[in-house]
């Protein structure tokens, strides 16, 4: 009989757990938190993501609700599993916490912790965060990098890399299309080009359309939908003059608003003619994002050699390329560059050694080890003191 009392005792105490806890998952699934990654620092708006691993489990998800330091920020029901979130000035510790909801009543957790400066209560920093596009000797882009291997240098001084994303890094593009009277006779060719670019960019990919010539109009906002880009493109109509200062500083006044990997691409097809900004005005707002920017200039009128050195230096300077094909049938390879050239960066950010904020121009360099090419912002314009 005592053999039987224990027995059952046994029973009665595993019935009871289990009764207090909700089925685990199987063993194979799991969630990582990607941004913010563990043991970093962090200020500023940023982007909370997770990942559930491997992917063949993404159809068991649910949604996943993200907390910082114990307080709701939202809940994603589709990947990427991401959130906007604002984690103040200071650089001070943070507790992120990502729970997946499971289709069977289960949950996945996952736990990142972000870590304070030793004199953040008295220092106020900004981190920069850098896009890299990272090729080998023979110009193919290089996968796989690992953070160890990357470098970070502002002012020739070695910087202590604070994040570091290496794939399935969330994006957000606007594309930016001249639409100015004389794209008339070629507008069915622009037309296909950009569908056939917005519709082939990932679905976990935000994307804003933007028309322009001597003024800027919205065609779609942030969209992830492919059909819904290609419904926009459908509506292009040629008219008017070109403002291109103008749309490169809305462009990137749209994209500052968000938190993560962000990318310009504008196109057109000849010179400014009708910006109340400046290309200096443009150059010194560059300074100031960390959006990359591609350039592609079409047509007679963009065979201007001034204007190409302007659109090169423009996107040099973010870390971005300008392409200048001979004819509008080659829209089509060069979007296709484009959007490989997306689909292959690395995003690392770090807390600059120098933390005043005195207005001035700092020279980033980025090397990977290997031999490797790096393209990637020139530097930035730090902030100046709050008065």
């Amino acid at each position: 009989m005592s053999g039987l009392a224990g027995l059952i005792v046994t029973l009665v105490a595993l019935a009871q757990s289990a009764s207090t806890q909700a089925p685990g998952p199987p063993a194979a699934a799991s969630l990582r938190i990607v941004a913010p990654a563990d043991d970093t620092y962090v200020s500023g708006p940023i982007r909370l993501l997770a990942v559930v691993e491997p992917l063949a489990e993404l159809k068991r998800v649910a949604s996943v609700s993200f907390y910082a330091d114990g307080v709701f920020v939202c809940r994603a029901e589709r990947t990427p599993f991401e959130c906007d979130w604002d984690a103040g000035e200071l650089v001070v510790s943070h507790h992120i916490r990502a729970v997946a909801a499971l289709l069977d009543g289960s949950r996945l957790v996952a736990n990142a912790y972000a870590k304070k400066l030793d004199h953040a209560e008295s220092v106020d920093v900004d981190v920069v965060q850098v896009t890299a596009t990272v090729t080998d000797s023979r110009g193919r882009f290089a996968g796989g990098l690992k953070r160890e291997t990357f470098h970070v240098y502002e002012d020739g001084k070695p910087q202590a890399i604070t994040s570091f994303l290496s794939e399935n890094v969330p994006l957000e593009i606007v594309a930016a299309i001249d639409l100015s009277g004389s794209m008339r006779t070629r507008v069915t060719e622009l037309k296909d080009a950009v569908r056939e670019f917005l519709t082939a960019v990932p679905d976990r990919h935000e994307v804003t359309l933007v028309g322009f010539n001597d003024n800027i109009f919205p065609l779609t906002r942030r969209t992830k939908d492919p059909a819904a880009r290609a419904r926009a493109v459908d509506r292009f109509a040629a008219w008017g003059a070109t403002a291109l200062y103008d749309v490169i500083l809305r462009g990137i006044d749209m994209l500052d608003r968000a938190t993560g990997r962000k990318a310009l691409v504008v196109f057109t097809d000849g010179e400014d003619q009708g910006s109340h900004a400046s290309a200096e005005d443009v150059l010194l707002r560059l300074e100031q994002t960390d959006a990359t920017l591609y350039t592609i200039g079409e047509g007679q009128r963009a065979s201007v050699p001034q204007l190409q050195q302007l659109m090169s230096r423009l996107a040099r300077q973010s870390g971005g390329r300008a392409f200048f094909p001979e004819r509008i049938e080659d829209l089509r390879d060069v979007f296709r560059g484009v959007l490989a050239d997306l689909s292959h960066q690395y995003l690392v950010s770090y807390a600059p050694s120098n933390t005043a904020r005195d207005g001035t121009w700092r020279r980033i360099k980025v090397e990977v080890d290997g031999g490797h090419e790096v393209r990637a912002r020139e530097g930035y314009r730090a902030r100046t003191a709050r008065r």
